[in-house]
């Protein structure tokens, strides 16, 4: 049987350098699939798909609410050649009841242990409208290696330097953030994955530079030690979200690798200041994420919140646009509230205004996010400041003897 597994095309921030990474939604997915199916798999932003292609199934694995127009398209392109299409992924869950508009099969939840099932199903012509699996997690110690086979790696590169590969050590999440919906999808508590299914994992994977997804390494102090302890024997070099604000638990993430951390920079309080000079004194950059649009930003907040990121020397930013997802308090608040003015999903791409601000206009806050980014990258351009975070990762490498030459084409 050919499945043919397709990751939909996406708008990127307008100021954000032009790399693209491999999705991981994908893999995970793939790994679940029973062995003799055959899996040809499309990422529109690297590669164009032809909905002429001939296949027994079709798979949609949507991660971002800004794709989720471009899956129906895709869907409905396949479905009107009588090839049934399961659709599947974040965003997926996030907008269940409009893709059972599109797709012959919706899949909610992780795939662990269920692919079977489904293809079972199909092919015996019975194959179900919903696959309802939310909040009814497999087993985390079921979780194994993601097939990255799937993926044509001379496709995610940047300028010859290969991207990054995305790795979890864990799911789910026990905080609730303001604009996260990660409580509706992976659940309120911490799953993490057994450390010798973690180390076989990133002992396979050819690639020295990993993207720890998890929500937050910052979830039970002693596992994130143990973990740490356990990585650094494989010389990786990673970047991930938040790690533990403690001098023993970022002593061992750097002898473990950590290049950098994306760390949301909420204020401008000391807090912040010292949070971010423990990580430089650690040697672990910092990527700021701003997320601008918050009920209390005014201009002058915005202007002076820029001086002290300035100040505080982050080694790079991405600044966002407060988004109301939905399945958030975010959305749940606005939508409430009647100052969601776009419910287009092409628009929710976290750089386009699509409520009303508490304390400006919607174009002064359009305006504002343009101001960050060209502030912040005034004097250095984005692609300089990588340069130089990359710059310090490859002398580490060639210290520990694991730098691999630049990727040629």
């Amino acid at each position: 049987m050919k499945f043919l597994l397709i990751y939909p095309k996406w708008e990127k921030l307008d100021r954000q350098t032009r790399f693209i990474l491999p999705p991981h939604g994908p893999v995970v997915m793939a790994a679940a699939l029973p062995a003799d199916v055959e899996v040809q798999f499309i990422d529109e932003n690297v590669e164009p798909l032809d909905v002429n292609t001939d296949a027994d199934f079709v798979g949609i694995s949507t991660m971002l609410t800004a794709q989720v127009k471009r899956s129906w398209e895709i869907a409905d392109a396949f479905r009107a050649r009588g090839i049934k299409v399961i659709c599947g992924g974040i965003a997926t869950m996030l907008h269940a009841e409009e893709f059972e508009k599109h797709a012959d099969s919706v899949f909610l939840g992780e795939a662990e242990g269920r692919m079977e099932q489904v293809f079972d199903d199909f092919r015996a012509g019975g194959l179900q409208k919903i696959y309802n699996y939310m909040q009814n997690f497999p087993p985390i110690e079921s979780v194994g290696p993601a097939r990255r086979s799937i993926l044509n790696r001379e496709l995610y590169n940047y300028r010859g330097v290969q991207m990054v590969d995305l790795f979890h050590a864990s799911r789910g999440c026990r905080f609730n953030c303001y604009p996260c919906c990660v409580r509706f999808l992976g659940g309120r508590s911490f799953r993490p994955r057994p450390f010798d299914k973690v180390v076989e994992e990133l002992a396979g994977i050819d690639n020295n530079r990993l993207f720890i997804v998890d929500n937050s390494l910052a979830q039970d102090r002693e596992w994130e030690m143990e973990l740490f302890k356990e990585m650094i024997p494989l010389k990786k070099k990673w970047c991930a979200h938040p790690i533990e604000d403690d001098d023993k638990v970022l002593d061992l993430a750097a002898q473990a690798g950590a290049w950098f951390v994306y760390q949301t920079i909420f204020d401008s309080s000391d807090f912040i200041r010292d949070r971010v000079k423990r990580y430089h004194d650690h040697g672990i950059a910092v990527e700021g994420s701003i997320l601008l649009g918050l009920d209390y930003h005014t201009e002058d907040y915005i202007k002076r919140w820029m001086d002290f990121l300035l100040e505080i020397e982050l080694d790079m930013a991405e600044f966002t646009i407060l988004t109301p997802f939905v399945h958030t308090r975010t959305f749940d608040d606005l939508h409430h509230e009647g100052r969601i003015f776009s419910y287009d999903w092409s628009n929710y791409t976290c750089g386009k205004v699509v409520f009303q601000p508490k304390l400006m206009t919607p174009e002064k806050l359009q305006e504002m996010y343009y101001y960050c980014w060209d502030r912040f990258y005034e004097e250095e351009p984005a692609n300089y400041k990588m340069f130089k975070m990359l710059k310090k990762v490859m002398d580490k490498e060639k210290a520990d003897g694991t730098y691999k030459p630049r990727v040629r084409k």
